[in-house]
This record gives C-alpha cells, structure tokens and sequence, in this order.
C-alpha cells in the first residue's frame, strides 16, 4: 500500500491547491467540486481545520485530513494600542517568532507582515537587525499572518499588505514571489496588487525580479540617508548595493517608487540632508515617505522632533518633492519592529548572516 507525505495547501499557490484537491476527490471516488468547496475555505473563508469546513460530508473531512494538512501560527502574544493599532507575536512551528501588525485608518486597515524571522542587515536603528538572522519564512507562513486575523477576536479582514515587518522580502524572494500569488489572486485574498507593497533596503536583483512580475505591485526602497557615506555607517548594505546603483534602479522601475526615511535626530534629518534627498528623489520621480522613529525600538538614536519633521518636509515640498509624514502608531505598545519579539522570547543562535541570501527570480 502506498503512503503519502500529508500536502500543505497553505503552501501551495490557489490553482496548485485546486489541482491537488480535485486529483484527490477523483481518485478516491468523490465529486470533483468538491474541490472548489475545500479551496474556498483555504483563503476566501478561511476554516481553522478541515472538520471546520461544514458544507462538506463528514467522511471526506476526515479523508481530508490524512492526505493534507493546514498548519496554524501559534499566537504567542498580542497588544492593543490606544489608537487602535494590533500587534500580534505568532510562533512557528520550530519555536522561532514572527511579528504582524495590524493599522486601522478609516476604512482601510493595513497589515505589516514580516518574511524571515530575524533580519541580516544589520541596519543600525533597527531593533529587528539587532536580534540577527534565524531563517527565511515559508510562503505559507508569510500568508498565513494574514489568514490568522480570520481567527481572532474580533476578526480581521485587511484591505491593504505592506511586507514592513520582520525581515527583508526580496532576499527571500522564491517565498515573497507564491506569497504575493496567494495574496493578489482571486481565488486567494483577492488584494489589489496596488494595495500591496514590498518594502526593501535596495536589494537589486529582487527589485528586477518583482518587476519581472505583469502585476502592479508596488515597490518602497529604505533609503534612510541621502549619500554613500552617511547611509554606510546606518545601512551595512550599502557596501554590496551602494547608494547611486539603487537610485539607477528606481529610476528604471516601471512604475513609481516611494522613499522611506526614517528621521534621525542630529544625524539624517538637516536642512542640507533634505536638499541632497530631494535631488535624489526628482531624478527618478520618486514619493518621499518621511517616518517618525518609534521610541521603543531607537537603538540609541534618538527621535528628530515633530518640528524638525515639519520643516524637513517643507524643504522637499520646496523643492517641488511630493512627500508625506508617516502617523506614528502604537506608541503605547511595543510597536517597533521587533520589540515585542524581544520582549517576549529568548533570542536562539542566530543563522550566518550569508545564510538563504540567494534571491532566484521566478521562471
């Protein structure tokens, strides 16, 4: 007799799922829409486990159940902000923890998912860089945050994806690519991809990669200091893809680039920084997002004030820079990226920070 390995459909793409799933039904003599049934409770109605899924006969759950599988991420922890702001620590399967979170505003609600646990670079405000690299997330394990947000109370439902958590996506960039399948198509969430957005350091062959993509999904690049010489002591990563070389790249990009920049007391944010940031940002026409640094994650640096932010910004918009100043959100919680991980787990060994950084671009 032959045994199977259980399938995880989380981890699969929605037409791989269905293909599976409908094999299955066929060949264990069942109606193939029964299929379309299982698969609709994988992403558009998410059950928690196969004997969730009601609508379908109770020996064909059970049937379900031997030959595939849906892992849940553990919720380990959970803040609520004042002004709404959820943040969520989920545990994974080997132990290790990842952190989302979840940013009402009107009627949009955006969710900050991480794709590694821990983060190589090294960037030096970054509480995430602090705690060094354990391994790349799974695809499911990247979609499932957001699948896990059917399960709390009260439940979720985010109409935009921002991958600002935990981790550079494009160095995992095999994960990202079935993640963003999952998340943009149909038959999975059904997110606009407008309404979802990558958020890198610069990683250059995972922005070609994303472009190789017909969907328009949108691409943010961390720039954080506008010379070589000044984003090299906060950006280790500038060494390997320096500063011109990733502006080149944003120029070529086919659709609009936003800047993040962070604001760094006494270090980024002078009136000379802002003229030198402007001329980056008009020579690929890119927006400038201007982010207030959370308190709890500073690394020693310390916050530039509200007025600094303020005029900074209006030296961009003086130079004709369209740019915006991020809200700061959940500053009554551990909210910077990962605090509460910190917080909350002891930190194991972290991976060689060359570990998984091969970026494949998809086929």
């Amino acid at each position: 007799m032959t045994t199977h390995q259980p399938v995880n459909l989380l981890n699969l793409t929605p037409a791989e799922a269905l293909t599976a799933l409908r094999e299955f039904a066929l060949s264990i003599g069942e109606a193939p829409y029964r299929a379309a049934q299982v698969a609709r409770h994988l992403w558009q109605s998410p059950a928690p486990t196969f004997e969730a899924m009601s609508d379908l006969p109770g020996v064909f759950r059970a049937q379900l159940a031997e030959r595939f599988t849906l892992p849940r991420l553990a919720l380990a922890g959970e803040q609520t902000s004042t002004d709404g702001t959820r943040k969520f620590l989920f545990r994974l399967a080997d132990g290790q923890a990842i952190e989302t979170v979840a940013i009402p505003d009107g009627k949009r609600l955006t969710l900050c998912v991480s794709s590694q646990a821990g983060c190589a670079l090294q960037c030096a405000f970054c509480a995430t860089g602090a705690m060094g690299f354990i391994r790349n997330l799974d695809a499911f394990e990247i979609a499932c945050q957001v699948r896990e947000l059917a399960f709390v109370s009260p439940a979720l439902n985010p109409t935009n994806i921002v991958f600002m958590g935990m981790g550079e996506p494009l160095m995992n960039w095999p994960a990202v690519d079935r993640t963003l399948t999952i998340l943009n198509n149909p038959a999975g969430f059904g997110i606009g991809a407008r309404h979802i957005t990558l958020s890198t350091v610069g990683w250059l062959p995972g922005i070609e990669a994303l472009e190789a993509r017909k969907e328009q999904f949108r691409l943010a690049i961390s720039i954080h200091a506008p010379t070589d010489a000044l984003r090299a002591t906060l950006m280790p990563v500038n060494t390997k893809f320096p500063l011109a070389d990733v502006i080149a790249r944003a120029a070529r990009f086919s659709r609009r680039v936003t800047f993040e920049y962070v604001m760094l007391g006494s270090v980024n944010d002078a009136d000379e920084h802002a003229a030198e940031l402007a001329a980056l940002a008009r020579s690929c026409g890119a927006f400038v997002n201007l982010i207030p640094l959370h308190p709890g994650g500073t690394m020693g640096f310390v916050p530039s004030s509200a007025d600094r932010i303020a005029r900074f910004a209006a030296r961009l918009r003086g130079a004709r820079i369209e740019v915006a100043i991020r809200k700061s959100r959940g500053l009554d919680i551990a909210a910077a990226c990962g605090q509460l991980r910190a917080e909350r787990l002891r930190r194991g060994p972290p991976a060689p920070t060359d570990q998984d950084r091969e970026v494949h671009q998809a086929p």
